[in-house]
């Protein structure tokens, strides 16, 4: 037992396996199609309500946040990761135990004189286990260091969850505004195809048209209404798809400002390296190599003997009419390794080499989707003002065309193909005016997802907007 508090003591600051060091990403001095020199300033500094200035869409969100299952499984899996850490750290201590024990025995013996004796014998007693591994190899300090890494990474999963349900919120929001958009389009040609339904069916029956302009007019009349009616059922969709994000049944959903008037703040993106520190996926990823890397110390820690200490000590009584007690105990320092496992170290220790240098290719590959992400929305954002402003330009010079084309048909210079086309084209050309409104809000969206929007927030206060 001495020598064996003596090996622990001379070995006990020995850590096996290698030393966690992140491997090497050298991001790009800027971002894709940056529209400006890189500031320190960001997007994702601000919170979240910043962002999004719909009070109305802020309730949203914050409904959300109290109701989301995602997220409630998130936290949830925090604790589990936490609890894991305690299961770990309890190896660091002494393990007792105990064990009681009550036996009865009646024994029947044959007399001399041919008749019989029996005697009862009544055995009572308990024990006290110790057991305690010293852990000099690291092995428990590698296994929590491990369990310690997986909840940090649980926790950047909930930052993510939160980042991505206020995300998925307001872009389904913007959706929902765009479809409210479309419907208003919808129900504006839906009146300018019944007056054109009247007048030409007025000018049939006046004798100074022939009936085709009546039918064209009718089945424009009524494409409006098909119209119409799929984008109530796309309206009531989206709103169900709001609902399960909000944590509730399907239900209608409030809206507040227009999509017209929906505004975002400015957009700087900050600088690149500051994206690494900020996405919670990246944060993830990295706890995931750190975890990895502690493993394979586990693994190398396997290869050593257990070195610990196992004592025992209990009592008890023979009652046979009286009553005689016992007592015994013992103590001993053990030491216990492997000599041959048929190559199965050997194949945990490769095993877990090969998950560290998969949780490496995952870490850089998620630094790049970052990039890209972030690229992506920024070419949106600066593409998508050049396609507005020129789609709002086609919509006004069809709008006067509409006009000067029934002035032409009332003055008989023109066909009534000439006033239909005219209508036929302005009607889609409005709906492509409100969705490019839409994906400019949505570009905002997912910039500041991209950018790891909100870093700067502890968890309680998400749900807090001021």
């Amino acid at each position: 037992m001495l020598a064996t508090l003596a090996l622990a003591g001379g070995l006990g600051a020995c850590v096996l396996g290698p030393d966690y060091e992140a491997p090497e990403v050298a991001p790009p001095a800027e971002f894709r199609s940056q529209l400006s020199p890189a500031d320190a300033g960001s997007l994702a500094d601000l919170p979240w309500w910043e962002v999004f200035g719909d009070e109305v869409l802020q309730s949203l969100v914050r409904e959300a946040l109290d109701n989301n299952y995602d997220l409630q499984v998130a936290i949830a899996r925090i604790e589990q990761a936490r609890a894991v850490i305690g299961v770990v750290r309890s190896q660091y201590y002494p393990q007792v135990g105990y064990e009681g024990f009550v036996e009865g025995d009646r024994a029947v013996l044959p007399g001399v004189d041919g008749g019989s004796t029996s005697n009862t014998y009544g055995v009572l007693g308990g024990l006290l286990n110790f057991g305690w591994e010293f852990d000099v190899w690291g092995r428990i300090k590698r296994a929590e260091e491990s369990a310690r890494a997986r909840l940090l990474a649980q926790e950047s999963v909930r930052r993510g969850v939160m980042l991505s349900l206020v995300s998925d919120i307001a872009a389904n929001y913007f959706r929902l505004l765009e479809l409210d958009r479309e419907l208003a389009i919808a129900e504006e040609s839906a009146r300018v195809f019944k007056h054109t339904l009247d007048l030409f069916t007025w000018r049939y029956e006046a004798g100074k048209d022939s009936h085709l302009p009546v039918e064209r007019a009718q089945a424009n009349f009524d494409a409006s209404q098909a119209r119409m009616a799929d984008l109530r059922r796309q309206i009531a969709q989206q709103e169900n798809a709001l609902s399960v994000l909000l944590g509730a049944y399907p239900r209608a959903i409030a809206r507040g400002r227009p999509l017209v008037a929906q505004s975002t703040p400015a957009t700087p993106v900050g600088l690149t390296t500051d994206l690494l520190r900020r996405r919670p996926d990246i944060l993830e990823a990295e706890q995931g190599m750190v975890s990895a890397n502690a493993e394979i110390g586990v693994a190398v820690a396997n290869f050593y003997p257990r070195v610990g200490l196992s004592a025992l000590a209990g009592g008890g009584g023979l009652v046979n009419g009286d009553f005689t007690g016992f007592s015994t105990w013992n103590a001993i320092g053990n030491v216990a390794g492997p000599l041959f496992t048929g190559g199965r170290l050997e194949a945990v220790y490769r095993e877990r080499q090969a998950y560290w240098d998969a949780t490496v290719a995952n870490y850089k590959k998620t630094v790049l989707v970052a990039f890209r992400e972030t690229s992506d929305a920024l070419i949106a954002r600066q593409t998508l003002a050049d396609q507005l402003k020129s789609l709002q330009a086609q919509v006004k010079a069809l709008r006067q065309s509409v006009d000067t084309s029934l002035l032409r048909y009332d003055a008989g210079r023109a066909s009534y193909f000439e006033v239909l086309e005219a209508q036929q084209r302005l009607f889609p050309a409005e709906d492509e005016v409100a969705r490019t409104q839409q994906a400019q809000l949505v570009a905002v969206v997912n910039l500041y997802k991209a950018l790891g929007g909100g870093w700067q927030l502890k968890d309680e206060e998400w749900a807090q907007a001021r």
